[in-house]
């Protein structure tokens, strides 16, 4: 009962003495800690972290419990480890509606609450969102390269926190996710002359200037002295230690030490060198804004610390599971324990941690290594909880084809394999993994032909490495060489036949290029168990739209609304559904529901330039050309190599008798086509364009 009174009067603000403050929390993703000046001034400035760093706490051994985004700010965001919430990666998990998020902990308190997201592994669709009045997560729903992801610059992401947070009444919590340093590094001018040598150091660089307008912000606003601000990373990124590139393979300190910085008011600044992680990051947000702490939280409260005290000591659980998720390769799991960092994996690794960080020299033939063993079996066993387990792998194809372009390697079943040697091992297997990393790495430098080379050398030597032959397909598809593209994808399910990976981009692939009948009985396989992959269903309506066959391709496009109603893609081709029954029928519903869907997909997505072609062609259709050409110009500087509205303004203008524009428009989709068009096409266009020159 006391408890329950004094919740009431904190959320209230009535106790003696208490002024609620403000909270932020910036999580930079993949950024080392020795990219920050304050912790390594080596490789470039970062005045603005440095500002918040000099004001406040640094923790000098902070550790994340995994390599990847979506299970990191789990743990941060639920106070637990992934072996007690079940997320244990990017693909396939989603967090339960169960679990209590720093967020919905902070309502019951009469916070306002904004996450204002910069890459997909946070989309709403997996369950950070819980507790949030705005979860800002809008992406494109796709890049203009199917094999790099559109992330969301940390200018902009800055900037609709800072719309938000002006909006807001005291107390307010704002979560703030800058996704630029993750790979592809390519961080916009002047810093990417600046760095040329050192991208990943330029994003990091060019994160820093976009918090100081944050930092800024906060000042003129006087809210600074009423806020507490934490800074940290999801993970690290390896950049070529231990053999690997980027990170999600290894446990690694490379990839497992983050910074972690609290300032705000009434703390002063002090370094520490306790081993603290994620987890404890929940619990000290409760005690600096004194409210009482949840019993499900596993961390240790950081405030005696923030005060100029201790913590007790502890072991720190951490794992790696990617590759085993995605390849059935074997898990990784390990303790940060006594200053020594044991990893239990096949080929087992210690270190010690203060006098090897970089972790160079195995120490494990000279311990006994059952004494580790348990100790990590019993951490194990501890952090279960009371909670009933349950598997939260629900993931659908477009998820994992937007996480592979991140370079989150995914196929959706793990191993059922239970017993692992030297030859699962993540270190033994590395040159397999590193040479489909090289691949994708040569692909975005332009050296198509060299990726080709790599993943066919692959695939080659292992049937069943999914992603080889779908990225594979990809790349020739991007080429305009759609044979080969079909033949890898048929190569890939024959050896593959219960694969979904394999099933959805063959299945859709078949789709794309006009065979409907053999992509709906593709489709049909892979939705026969894995129905509730939206994207299945929204390339199963394709198929039968194709086919003629309206009402399977809506019934198609409703079920995949079902399972995401913010699909943008499937609004624009119920668009051209609607435009196709109009067409057909010249009924009046079905072209206000043709613009009604181009409109939704739209709103959804303002980059969606099909969803504006579309548009134009149903304001044709009605003869609204003003409208239509105003829409398919959007769609052309959306996407300045789009065929179909540059086909559509040059016949158009054509037909208005504006010949200039006419002429520009046909001659550009002329060149765009490159020899890949209808004899009969070609020459009624040059028809058209002679009569232009007139």
């Amino acid at each position: 009962m006391r408890k329950l009174i004094i919740s009431l009067l904190l959320s209230f603000g009535f106790l003696f003495g208490v002024e609620e403050r403000n909270l932020i929390l910036i999580t930079i993703d993949t950024i080392r800690p020795d990219r920050i000046s304050f912790y390594n001034s080596k490789y470039l400035k970062t005045p603005n972290i440095d500002s918040v760093a000099k004001s406040g706490v640094v923790f000098m051994r902070a550790f994340a419990h995994n390599p990847t985004t979506l299970p990191s700010h789990t743990n941060i965001l639920l106070g637990t480890t992934p072996i007690y919430h079940g997320v244990h990666d990017n693909s396939h998990f989603k967090v339960d509606e169960r679990f209590t998020t720093l967020a919905e902990f902070l309502k019951k308190y009469g916070f306002s609450t904004g996450a204002f997201i910069g890459s997909f592994p946070l989309d709403s669709r997996f369950g950070l969102d819980q507790g949030f009045d705005l979860y800002d997560d809008s992406y494109p729903s796709k890049g203009k390269d199917e094999l790099v992801f559109p992330e969301r610059k940390a200018e902009k992401v800055i900037e609709s926190a800072i719309n938000w947070i002006k909006k807001q009444k005291e107390p307010w919590f704002a979560w703030i996710h800058l996704f630029d340093p993750h790979q592809p590094y390519i961080p916009p001018e002047p810093f990417f002359s600046q760095f040329k040598n050192d991208l990943y150091s330029g994003e990091v660089a060019y994160v820093d200037s976009c918090l100081g307008r944050l930092l800024n912000f906060l000042k003129e606003e006087n809210r600074e002295k009423r806020t507490f601000i934490m800074i940290t990373g999801d993970h690290g990124e390896s950049l070529g230690e231990h053999g690997e590139s980027t990170h999600g393979y290894f446990a690694y300190n490379s990839t497992l030490w983050v910074p972690l910085i609290i300032s705000g008011p009434g703390i002063t600044h002090s370094l520490s060198y306790e081993y603290v992680c994620h987890v404890d990051i929940f619990p000290t947000v409760c005690d600096l804004l004194k409210k009482e702490k949840p019993d499900f939280l596993q961390g240790l409260s950081l405030y005696p610390i923030l005060k100029g005290k201790g913590i007790k000591k502890r072991a720190i659980y951490f794992e790696s599971l990617h590759a085993y998720y995605n390849r059935g390769w074997a898990p990784l799991k390990g303790i940060i324990f006594e200053k020594k960092k044991y990893i239990n994996s096949p080929i087992p690794e210690l270190y010690d941690m203060e006098k090897d960080f970089e972790e160079k020299t195995n120490l494990i033939n000279s311990v006994d290594i059952k004494y580790y063993e348990e100790a990590l079996f019993a951490l194990e066993a501890k952090l279960q909880g009371n909670e009933k387990k349950e598997d939260f792998r629900k993931i659908d194809r477009e998820t994992l084809e937007k996480l592979e372009s991140l370079g989150y390697i995914s196929s959706p079943y793990p191993s059922s394999k239970r017993k692992f040697g030297p030859d699962d091992d993540l270190k033994t297997l590395l040159p397999i993994q590193q040479k489909f990393s090289d691949s994708m790495f040569l692909y975005q430098k332009g050296k198509e032909e060299d990726a080709i080379r790599l993943l066919k050398e692959i695939i080659e030597g292992r049937k069943d490495f999914d992603l080889a032959y779908c990225r594979l397909s990809q790349i020739y598809k991007g080429k305009g060489r759609i044979a080969d593209a079909l033949e890898t994808m048929r190569e890939g399910y024959k050896n593959n036949p219960d694969n979904h990976f394999v099933i959805s981009t063959y299945g859709i692939l078949l789709s794309e290029i006009g065979n409907p009948d053999e992509a709906i009985k593709v489709l049909d396989r892979g939705i026969s168990f894995y129905g509730f992959d939206p994207e299945l269903w929204n390339y199963l309506g394709i198929a039968y739209w194709r086919k003629g066959d309206f009402e399977n391709a809506k019934d198609a496009y409703r079920k995949a609304l079902s399972l995401d109603e913010n699909y943008a893609l499937v609004y624009n081709n119920l668009g051209s559904l609607y435009l196709s029954l109009y067409l057909k029928t010249k009924k009046r519903e079905e072209i206000n529901q043709a613009i009604k869907n181009f409109k939704k997909g739209i709103e959804l997505d303002p980059e969606l330039s099909s969803a504006y072609n579309g548009l134009g062609g149903a304001y044709k259709s009605i003869g609204d050309i003003d409208s239509a050409i105003s829409c398919w110009e959007k769609a052309v500087a959306i996407n300045p190599n789009f065929e179909f509205p540059i086909y559509n303004l040059g016949i158009t203008y054509f037909e208005r008798g504006e010949k200039e524009k006419a002429l520009s428009y046909l001659q550009r989709y002329l060149n765009l086509k490159r020899g890949n068009i209808p004899i009969e096409e070609k020459r009624m266009i040059e028809t058209i364009i002679q009569k232009c020159k007139e």
